[in-house]
């Protein structure tokens, strides 16, 4: 089966994470990490530190990006009085539930199609925030499953513009597949206390079986960094993996440049088919908008090539389609299967 459903891994991991699994000594987990003796956290979060230029106790690790998220909402949300968060009109349906689950509510501000592109209307994002002061913001940069970002100046000017006591929440879990920088990450957590950057190794660095996520908070959360760290530390053959990664850029860079080619193909080949709109990408997915008419052909269609691509359900995005961008192979038989069945009807 070729899972094109989940904005999972397609390729092959780098071989500095072969190796890394390859020479891993199990005796190593006969024992705890010591590095807590030391008053940190995990290696990983020492070498993000380095990377990253901040502050190590300002660095968050967790099991994948999802438990970074469902600590922070369970935490800020069971605090006080305030309960809401606020979330993207089309974004993840997990966000909403995680508010769920710790008695919380969510209200939603929108997002606008904009020619092939979805958008947050900034000042919006601001007038309603300022508006409801909801105990958290989330942002999701690329937006899962519109595709869309935000700028890192746009990130400063809304923090610059709402209440301070608002923790605003970035969930960047696909933002290294089209830009390299992360300069602007520092300065923004160093300037705003109530502020998190969320990131994973599941997405860009393909390891979503390995769950391991990290992120980036302004200071002064002792008593969350205490609800959220790990007292005797983290798993430690995951520790050695994502190290590798971590070093392996490159490698994981070759591959989001080659999902260029399969956005392009997208393009070009369905682009100008009837009912068609191919959505602009920031991430390893694409958003496909469809005639709903053939769904039902479509998916027996793709079953019987063995794939699965992602049919939406959210309101609004009935008419989409959400696919996995992998190996050309893999690309060009579902252009190739939408086309046959799209030209039949």
């Amino acid at each position: 089966m070729n899972f094109l459903d989940r904005n999972e891994f397609n390729f092959q991991p780098s071989e500095k994470v072969i190796k890394a699994i390859k020479d891993f000594d199990p005796e190593t987990l006969c024992f705890y990490t010591r590095i807590y003796d030391e008053g940190k956290k995990s290696v990983v979060t020492v070498r993000l530190s380095e990377i990253y230029n901040v502050p190590e106790e300002q660095v968050l690790l967790g099991y994948g990006g999802e438990e970074i998220l469902k600590n922070a909402i369970h935490y800020y949300l069971m605090e006080g009085e305030n309960k809401t968060i606020l979330i993207p009109e089309f974004s993840w349906w997990y966000y909403n539930r995680v508010a769920g689950e710790c008695g919380g509510s969510f209200e939603m501000y929108p997002l606008y199609e904009t020619g092939d592109t979805f958008a947050y209307n900034v000042d919006e994002v601001i007038e309603y925030t300022n508006r409801i002061h909801p105990r958290m913001l989330l942002l999701a940069s690329p937006n899962n499953p519109t595709g869309n970002s935000l700028t890192s100046e746009e990130i400063g000017r809304i923090m610059e513009n709402i209440p301070s006591d608002t923790m605003v929440f970035v969930d960047e879990a696909y933002a290294s597949f089209i830009t390299t920088d992360t300069d602007y990450i520092a300065p923004l957590v160093m300037k705003y206390n109530n502020l998190i950057i969320a990131r994973t190794l599941s997405k860009f660095y393909g390891l979503p079986g390995l769950r391991v996520g990290f992120g980036f908070m302004g200071a002064g959360h002792e008593m969350f960094l205490s609800y959220s760290n790990k007292y005797l530390g983290y798993n430690r053959f995951s520790e050695a993996v994502a190290l590798a990664a971590l070093e392996s850029d490159e490698h994981y860079r070759n591959v989001a440049n080659q999902m260029e080619w399969d956005r392009q193909l997208f393009k070009k080949e369905l682009g100008d088919l009837p009912g068609f709109k191919v959505y602009k990408s920031s991430a390893n997915f694409i958003l496909i908008k469809y005639p709903v008419d053939i769904k039902e052909d479509l998916k027996k269609a793709m079953a019987e090539q063995d794939y699965k691509i992602k049919f939406m359900t959210d309101k609004g995005l009935e008419d989409c389609l959400r696919i996995t961008l992998g190996r050309p192979e893999q690309i060009q038989v579902v252009v190739d299967t939408i086309k046959r069945v799209a030209l039949k009807k």
